[in-house]
């Protein structure tokens, strides 16, 4: 399962939050246990004080003979009267023993062990009865004994006072407690609410400058490198947005200089471009002129040498004028409806190489594009083919498989080596070149640059990739009008 992802303002509420429902939970129980053993306390000291009070009041010190009944129904009187209160007196037995209340004579049920701690003084424990039919009900139940009389005959056993059992419920406590319970709990509730929203209030409050920050640093990346942050305060946040300041400053001025050069180096190519059309021209006429004019062998060869790497460095300059122009965004397109097979096939018979290409698509395919640049990009794919592959070389044209996509496909591939892994990924790359051991090759390393600034200006694509049984295979996608969304 994927992991929860929270934001740093849900983080930051969520602790500070359970550190107030901590500090809440910690008081509420704090208060409870105080407040309950208050509660029990007083009613267990009011009880005993009861019982000590009676037992001081109803048994004289001197006792008469035959004094038990009365003093164990006065007893009885003045200890079961109180409201949730029972008492039972039990006469002391002539061996000695423990002496039990009766069963059913209190709420609760005497242990012996009880009953033999009571026979030393007064003692008492708390005691849950469970009913089914009336729940848990907390008693505390008390038990003692007479000590400190005088016998007034030679019988003393004639003259010994009854043991007392006292219960008293502690309902009312429980209840008292119960809701002092609600309490806390509707207090804590209501405490984890405020903590909540004040921990919102707060977060918010100290990630607006780191929002603000976000921003700035999202619009720095995408280029618009004036973005500053305002200073406000004089914490670690502050002195943040400071460094953002100074960085977003220093790298505003490196990428100014950098721009600069950039596009001092463009304008330096396409003027020495400009500049070296015209007397490339005029000594290409020459050179073809001296070529055809020159015998075999000797100083002609040097001569036809010499008009075709003039005729090299014209498709060289021709190259560099062209990628300037997509450099200064000044190229454009001149859109019109295009029969993809007559302007495929009007490429290949341009420069000879119809023969050497199968052709592959249908006949009544209409594209609106820009039939010039779609003739660069063709005649590059071709050629590329043609010179650095192996035949035969197909080029295959129609509909996207994706019939959403609309446009047109191009498929040229051809059975040579195919494209090194190396140069897969930088094919499209300005003076890239498959044979770059070679010192000289026949291409300027320019072909294939050109034809991916024309399918991306056609809003299109254009990707390379080695065919299953060898040789390279270059897709062309080119949508009809001014864009598409890709096949």
């Amino acid at each position: 399962m994927r992991r929860l992802r929270f934001g740093l303002r849900m983080r930051l509420a969520a602790a500070f939050t359970a550190v107030a429902l901590l500090a809440s939970v910690l008081a509420s129980g704090i208060s409870y246990v105080l407040l309950r053993r208050v509660m029990l306390q007083r009613a267990q000291d009011a009880v005993l004080n009861d019982v000590r009070t009676a037992l001081a009041q109803q048994v004289p010190p001197n006792l008469p003979p035959d004094a038990e009944p009365l003093v164990a129904a006065a007893l009885k009187d003045a200890l079961g009267s109180g409201p949730g209160r029972e008492a039972v007196a039990v006469p002391l037995r002539l061996d000695g023993g423990v002496s039990l209340p009766p069963p059913g004579s209190l709420n609760v049920v005497v242990t012996r062990e009880f009953a033999r701690r009571a026979m030393r003084g007064v003692v008492f424990q708390r005691v849950v009865k469970h009913d089914r039919a009336f729940g848990s009900d907390p008693y505390l139940l008390v038990g003692a004994r007479v000590t400190g009389y005088e016998t007034t005959v030679d019988e003393p056993a004639r003259t010994t006072p009854p043991m007392v059992f006292v219960t008293a419920s502690l309902r009312r406590e429980a209840a008292d407690l119960g809701l002092f319970t609600r309490t806390l709990l509707i207090a804590d509730a209501a405490a984890l609410a405020a903590a909540l929203g004040l921990a919102l209030l707060a977060t918010g409050g100290v990630l607006r400058p780191v929002r603000r920050l976000g921003a700035a640093a999202r619009a720095l990346g995408e280029g618009r490198l004036e973005t500053r942050v305002r200073v406000r305060g004089r914490d670690e946040l502050a002195d943040l947005a400071v460094t953002f300041n100074r960085t977003a400053q220093a790298l505003e001025r490196t990428v100014t200089e950098l721009r600069a050069m950039e596009a001092a180096s463009r304008r330096f190519v396409a003027d020495v471009s400009h500049e070296l059309r015209t007397p490339l021209t005029s000594m290409i006429a020459m050179t073809g002129v001296l070529a055809e004019e020159a015998e075999e062998g000797g100083d002609g060869a040097a001569v036809r040498l010499v008009a075709e790497e003039t005729r090299r460095l014209v498709q060289l300059v021709e190259h560099l004028i062209e990628i300037s122009r997509f450099d200064a965004g000044a190229a454009a397109l001149v859109l019109d409806d295009v029969n993809v097979a007559d302007a495929v096939a009007a490429t290949l018979d341009a420069r000879g190489w119809r023969e050497e290409v199968a052709v592959e698509g249908p006949a009544d395919l209409f594209v609106r594009l820009d039939p010039r640049r779609f003739d660069v990009i063709v005649a590059n794919l071709a050629g590329n083919a043609l010179k650095h592959g192996r035949p035969p070389v197909s080029l295959r044209f129609g509909r996207p498989e994706d019939p959403e996509a609309g446009g047109v496909r191009v498929v040229v591939a051809d059975h040579g080596p195919g494209l090194p892994d190396d140069v897969v990924s930088v094919v499209f790359d300005r003076f890239v070149k498959a044979e770059a051991a070679r010192s000289r090759s026949e291409g300027s390393g320019l072909g294939l640059s050109i034809a991916k600034e024309n399918a991306l200006l056609h809003g299109g694509t254009l990707e390379a990739a080695n065919g299953p049984e060898g040789g390279a295979v270059f897709t062309l996608w080119l949508p009809d009008g001014e864009g598409g969304e890709g096949p």
